[in-house]
């Protein structure tokens, strides 16, 4: 594999300021400050409807904050979706009607030629060969001329991380990417991620619903949840990270150093009731 290392820049690369999300009068995200250093892995969990997926669509760029800002390398973030951050989602993003290959290639040609959508020539072969070199680093070079159907839901997979590396983003968000998959599919995913995290130097934020997971994948894991309730209203509050815990940053750790970080669960933060703002 051909490393794209991030360039060296000094302090986080991402760092979130006092953020909020609101739509209308429900709050989901409240004041959330965080900075996340380059060549991490950051694993988020929580409940459901605790604002996970909210987190990663306004550091996609999908979204815009209500309140607070968000700063890339020390500036504040453009307000849409660059390649310098890539996403994976659990439902996998690809056309049925073209092959693995041309799946691949499709991106290159948004961003290169936006207007058709097309490379011809030289420039299509040189996306030709990067999109083959790029199927080949997560396992699919032999699959290829496949089209969708014909790949299993780890292959799928496979592809939707492809699509989203060739643009060689520095922030890969991944939304509960293995949720759908198999015990043993799901274990050569993780092992895939993470040659993929240290061999393109990549800054990873990834949703999870799986405890062990998040911590058998991250350096670092965040817990959202809501510090402050009114059973009256549910929607005055959001939710914020409730808990931060640092781990190593060996991309493939002992298992039994997982086994003994893994928590039995995230203990639930107190929250006194119907806490004023």
């Amino acid at each position: 594999m051909n490393a794209a290392p991030a360039p060296s820049v000094p302090g986080p690369i991402l760092s979130l300021q006092n953020v909020w999300v609101e739509y209308g009068d429900k709050i989901v995200l409240e004041r959330v400050d965080l900075d996340i250093e380059a060549g991490s892995f950051v694993s988020i969990v929580g409940p459901s409807g605790a604002g996970k997926s909210s987190l990663l669509r306004i550091i996609l760029g999908q979204e815009q904050p209500t309140r607070g800002r968000i700063d890339l390398d020390g500036a504040p973030l453009a307000p849409e979706c660059g390649p310098d951050r890539g996403v994976v989602f659990q439902r996998y993003s690809v056309f049925p009607h073209l092959s693995a290959l041309d799946n691949t290639v499709f991106g290159m040609e948004c961003a290169q030629a936006p207007v058709l959508a097309r490379l011809f020539g030289s420039a299509r072969r040189a996306a030709i060969a990067e999109a083959t070199e790029m199927l080949h680093a997560v396992g699919l070079g032999d699959s290829m001329h496949l089209y969708p159907a014909q790949l299993s839901g780890g292959m799928q997979q496979r592809l939707a991380i492809a699509q989203a590396l060739i643009k060689r983003p520095r922030i890969l968000l991944l939304d509960e990417p293995f949720g759908a998959l198999d015990p043993g599919i799901r274990a050569d995913m993780h092992k895939l991620i993470r040659a993929l995290w240290r061999d393109y130097a990549l800054t990873i934020v990834m949703v999870t619903h799986d405890i062990r997971e998040a911590f058998t994948l991250g350096t670092r894991v965040l817990a959202l949840d809501k510090r402050r309730h009114d059973p009256h209203a549910p929607h005055r509050f959001g939710a914020t990270a409730v808990y931060d815990i640092a781990l190593r940053k060996d991309p493939d750790p002992d298992p039994a150093e997982v086994s003994a970080a893994v928590p039995p669960a995230i203990p639930q933060s107190p929250v006194p009731s119907q806490e004023s703002a």
